[in-house]
């Protein structure tokens, strides 16, 4: 019966809301670079996934996934590689197509429920080094991406993937769409949007008799992208479809490996769907945790060596 009941996060007390817990460590965080190895990984349709590593030879290796419209340099995923390399993991983050300095090659992207390009992360990490387990660590997008590939076929994982976690995961997109969709959420629709539409713009340079770009300067919502570009673009028909197929909640019942999912309960971008509660009542495997502050990748600690709680957390997991 792994829903935990009672969270011991608790958000600073100068960081009141789920907004200022969400905003401040994204604008003010600053975590040394952690992952120093740079390396291309060619994908089999053509397209290449950039990775960066931390290595000392350790037997287990973490692999990370970043948000939406994020990169492997952001503060949450420098800040995990650094507590994991403290405690004697070697880490492996990877930029999903299209987020790192150099556009992909295609005209497809990343996208929420492309598990595909995680498994051939996991499959060239299992050919290129010699851990004899790898976790799987996932934030937001990347967290309903990791969770989708836990157990969307859970019998075909390598028996060297153990366990994983994954923090303010969007479980229902839908769900998720609509609350940032709200008149509260503007500032964050925008700034996603403004990058999203700048990556439609570089696909048009590349690809123009595939791409329109009429009206993309009106989008205002993920609905509207998502119909327009997203979901055509990846073979759905449309936005509804996308997020159907794509969001993770229907697979956390078949997740047959110890795995933590933590969702704040005052996250601003995400919706009464995004809390799986019940799934983790019923599930041997499935952890939930829901603190009651903590903002989206958020979680800010303060005096313990510029560690997170995210990050002790997670690191308490893996190795119980």
């Amino acid at each position: 019966m792994p829903l935990i009941r009672e969270s011991l996060y608790r958000s600073p007390s100068w960081l009141p809301g789920g907004h200022a817990q969400t905003i401040y460590p994204a604008l003010f965080r600053r975590v040394p670079r952690v992952t120093r190895r740079a390396e291309r990984l060619e994908l089999p349709d053509g397209d290449f996934i950039d990775l960066e590593w931390a290595e000392q030879g350790n037997s287990r290796l973490a692999i990370l996934s970043h948000g939406l419209e994020a990169d492997l340099k952001t503060g949450y995923i420098q800040g995990m590689a650094a507590a994991l390399v403290r405690r004697g993991w070697d880490v492996l983050a990877w930029n999903f197509r299209g987020c790192g300095d150099e556009p992909n090659r295609l005209l497809r992207m990343y996208h929420s429920g492309a598990t595909e390009d995680l498994q051939a992360v996991v499959s060239h990490a299992l050919g290129n080094h010699p851990a004899e387990s790898i976790d799987l660590i996932g934030f937001s997008l990347g967290g309903n991406l990791t969770l989708k590939y836990l157990g969307e076929n859970p019998t075909d994982l390598p028996p060297e993937v153990r366990r994983a976690v994954a923090f303010s995961v969007p479980c229902d997109l839908a769900c998720s769409s609509r609350e940032l969709a709200t008149a509260s959420n503007r500032i964050y629709m925008e700034r996603f949007l403004v990058a999203m539409r700048a990556k439609i713009r570089a696909k048009d340079r590349l690809f123009p008799d595939e791409v329109d770009l009429t009206g993309l300067a009106d989008i205002r919502t993920f609905q509207e992208f998502d119909d327009r570009y997203t979901a055509p673009i990846h073979g759905f028909k449309n936005a509804a479809d996308y997020w159907e197929k794509n969001s993770c909640r229907q697979f956390l019942p078949h997740i047959t490996l110890p795995t933590l999912l933590v969702n704040a309960a005052n996250d601003p971008f995400l919706g009464p769907g995004c809390y799986p509660g019940e799934e983790a009542a019923s599930s041997e495997f499935f952890h939930f945790e829901s603190p009651a502050t903590g903002g989206h990748v958020g979680f800010a600690a303060f005096g313990n060596g510029g560690e997170y709680w995210s990050e002790t957390r997670a690191l308490e997991f893996l190795g119980s």
